[in-house]
């Protein structure tokens, strides 16, 4: 509720304060950040002079000394941007926290800390431990973990604050969940084309997720606009701040597409943070599998199945199945263990080698190693033995070794092999098995057993530098995605967000996202966001109905708009023109979702030249959110104002299809229009 006068004044004048120490600060770090890179080039210069004096060890020290002042230099830099970040709104909230001893704390929340002349925080880091207590409690007894132990006490007081342009435009007090005046107000706003930070209005639930350093491992089960993607984006910052030896270089995200890595791209850096590495698994796949031209991408794949253009259905069922990893394996160890070299061999005039002797190193000694590196360590170790340690003749020993053993490095043939053998489910005739092996393009769903069977021969590629993998939209990943995930971050903590209602992979369901929780190492927590913040209560009463669901809250206030809906409309064209320019007359953004790429593509020619509109398809990057058209399948992790679903009369969602419609409904914030 809004404060009285006296008690707005006095925030006026702490605003004030605030800010006058907020502009002194950045005066005086300014002029440290410029002197900073005079010296460090100074600095630089000297070392460079004199290096020819330098033996190793002062080498090596100088590089150590200058890497630690560049690196002082950075974190000064960053922190003077976040200060300029925050210029014109320093905070967003307060509390009032009374400790057991009586002592009273009045912290203020900020994107980044502040603190004055004598060292005290007069702006904490929304990060720093008790600030968790305006997320998790109401006014009362709470307490909060902090590096020397638990602490305890009373909340007194939560505030929050409008400031925009350095002028404080509204307080609200609230006791009980961050204030609805602010969050309804936030959750009006017109989407933009890219995500934005969330801090202020982070709930009690998304929180246990974006602080948990109990655990792991997380798996989040998420409804739709619950803020998967941006609870996950606030946790790697929260990381970040609160664990050692941690940076941007040390995470990986796995987007489900390239337009969505672009859609979050302002996420971190307005929380104060780098961006972190990003990736899709089809650009793993393609960058481990060589031994093809190209790698079907995972939209492709989908929209094979939603065109109709898939001719076995069954046989992709199968491979996308966890049974195939079983059989997988059995089929694999069989053809390990029959592994040998057959021949006796010289590799020259002298030098006699063994296959006793090279069999015993493949079986047993170099037994831990997959099976291709025990081959290349066999033929090391020959080069060393006769050569004194000079690696000159290790291609040579590679070679002698394959032409006298009963198996080759050649991962088609051992993937047709499978297909023929006993192990795999389902019968098969050579030419089929060819027509998908002996492609330029492999497809998807034979990528995923193809790097997993090259993966378990010859080592999967280890990624030592990857501290903490987030994967987005985990439901439309399959047992078999997570085993080669597993492998490559060997060291990671794992941090796994989905929504199985949201599911587009028409092969592969998961009851529960829970049943995960066995794969990865360590001590593994699952939680579930059941609020949506996105879509208004109408859209959601709406898209509850497709797939039948009863659990999921619409936060947002009514809109008293109710799911419009257009059945046999006569002039098509016309129809969606008017709507278009109606819905755009109200909103920043309007999406045409369509049920495939063929559909979005004639749409997109059929009024083009009428409006102007943009079609987004997986391979897009960049666009803008104002109007366009998209595939439901690419449209996922993305929210407009208002959408229009489009459902062909020759191509509408089927019954096992619905989980795709509720993914393009579940983009809309206020209006929805459903042509049907």
């Amino acid at each position: 509720m809004p404060i009285s006068e006296t008690e707005f004044i006095k925030e006026k004048k702490i605003l004030k304060k605030v800010q006058k120490l907020l502009e002194e600060t950045l005066s005086s770090l300014g002029e440290d950040v410029f002197n900073d890179e005079e010296n460090l080039r100074e600095f630089k210069k000297m070392m460079w002079e004199n290096s020819s004096s330098f033996d190793l060890a002062e080498a090596k020290q100088v590089m150590a000394a200058t890497s630690m002042e560049a690196e002082k230099v950075l974190r000064r830099q960053r922190y003077f941007k976040r200060l300029s970040d925050i210029k014109t709104k320093p905070y967003f909230a307060s509390i009032v926290f009374k400790d057991t001893q009586g002592e009273i704390f009045n912290i203020y929340m900020s994107l980044t800390y502040l603190k004055d002349k004598n060292s005290n925080n007069i702006l904490y880091d929304w990060r720093s431990p008790i600030c968790s207590l305006f997320y998790d409690y109401e006014t009362g007894p709470c307490s909060y973990s902090a590096p020397e132990g638990i602490i305890s006490g009373e909340l007194k007081r939560k505030r929050q604050y409008k400031i925009e342009n350095c002028k404080l435009l509204g307080v609200f007090d609230n006791s009980l969940n961050i204030s609805d005046e602010v969050l309804q107000e936030v959750l009006a706003e017109e989407s933009s084309d890219r995500m934005k930070q969330v801090v202020n209005t982070i709930q009690q639930e998304q929180n246990k997720v974006i602080r948990n350093l109990e655990d792991d491992n997380l798996i989040v089960q998420g409804i739709a606009g619950s803020g998967k993607t941006t609870v996950a984006l606030h946790r790697i910052a929260f990381l970040l701040y609160r664990l050692n030896n941690l940076n941007s270089n040390n995470i990986l995200i796995f987007s489900p597409n390239n337009i969505f890595t672009e859609y979050i791209s302002d996420v971190l850096p307005s929380l104060g943070e780098d961006n972190t590495l990003q990736t899709t698994f089809s650009d793993y796949l393609e960058a481990f599998i060589t031994e093809y031209h190209e790698v079907e991408s995972f939209s492709d794949f989908i929209s094979r199945y939603y065109s109709y253009n898939e001719v076995n259905p069954e046989l992709v069922e199968y491979k996308q199945s966890d049974e195939i990893i079983n059989d997988l394996d059995d089929y694999l160890n069989d053809y390990i263990n029959n592994c040998k070299f057959i021949n006796s061999f010289f590799e020259d005039e002298i030098h006699y080698v063994d296959k006793d002797d090279i069999n015993e190193m493949l079986q047993y000694k170099y037994n831990r190693l997959p099976l291709f590196e025990r081959v290349e360590e066999i033929a090391e170790k020959l080069c060393s033995n006769n050569y004194k340690g000079k690696r000159t003749k290790v291609k040579t020993y590679l070679k002698l070794l394959y032409e006298n053993s009963n198996f080759k490095k050649d991962y088609k043939k051992i993937m047709k092999d499978f297909y023929l053998s006993e192990y795999c489910k389902i019968k098969l005739p050579e030419k089929t098995i060819n027509s998908f092996i002996n492609k330029n393009v492999i497809n998807y769903e034979d990528a995923l057993i193809f790097a997993y069977i090259k993966g378990k021969l010859e080592g999967f590629i280890y990624e030592s530098t990857i501290k903490q993998v987030i994967i987005d939209e985990a439901q439309d990943y399959s047992k078999l995605q997570y085993l080669i995930i597993n492998e490559i971050f060997k060291k990671a903590d794992f941090t796994i967000l989905g929504d199985i209602n949201q599911n587009i992979n028409p092969y592969y369901h998961y009851d529960s996202l829970e049943d995960l929780k066995d794969i990865f190492r360590g001590q593994t927590k699952y939680l579930e966001l059941l609020k949506t913040y996105r879509s208004s209560p109408e859209i959601i009463e709406y898209t509850n109905k497709i797939l039948n669901l009863k659990h999921v809250n619409a936060v947002r206030k009514n809109t008293n708009k109710p799911v419009v809906i257009r059945k046999d409309v006569e002039y098509l064209k016309d129809s969606l023109i008017k709507d278009i320019k109606e819905l755009q007359s109200k909103y920043k953004s309007t999406a045409l979702i369509t049920k495939d790429d063929r559909q979005a593509e004639a749409l997109y020619n059929l009024i083009k030249d009428d409006i102007n509109i943009s079609l987004v398809d997986a391979t897009t990057k960049s666009f803008t959110k104002e109007l366009i058209i998209v595939p439901a399948y690419v449209s996922k992790g993305l929210e407009f104002d208002s959408v229009i679903i489009y459902n062909d009369r020759n191509n509408s969602y089927r019954k096992n299809e619905r989980n795709l419609l509720y993914v393009a409904c579940t983009r809309c914030q206020h209006e929805l229009y459903i042509y049907n």
